[in-house]
């Protein structure tokens, strides 16, 4: 299994705050939202997570502990 480089996520995952707040600093801004979606999209792909919500929390995990937790393959089939 290929994992991503440790250094990339943390630096993903802080332009994605980054991006958060001028979110929420400019909600009506279409171009901040666009590319706050974007960076969202690539940190659920890089995460292999279907929601932002997970991919930051599956990101903050990995930088945190250096590489991510095991799960289960989808379907719940462990081991079949």
């Amino acid at each position: 299994m290929l994992l991503p480089d440790t250094n990339t996520v943390d630096r993903l995952l802080r332009h994605y705050r980054t991006q958060e707040r001028s979110v929420l600093a400019r909600p009506c801004d279409l171009s901040v939202r666009r590319r706050f979606e974007d960076t969202a999209y690539t940190l659920c792909v890089l995460m292999g997570e279907r929601t932002a919500h997970e991919a930051v929390r599956a990101a903050e995990r990995y930088v945190s502990q250096g590489r991510p937790t095991p799960r289960e393959p989808l379907g719940g089939l462990a081991g079949s």
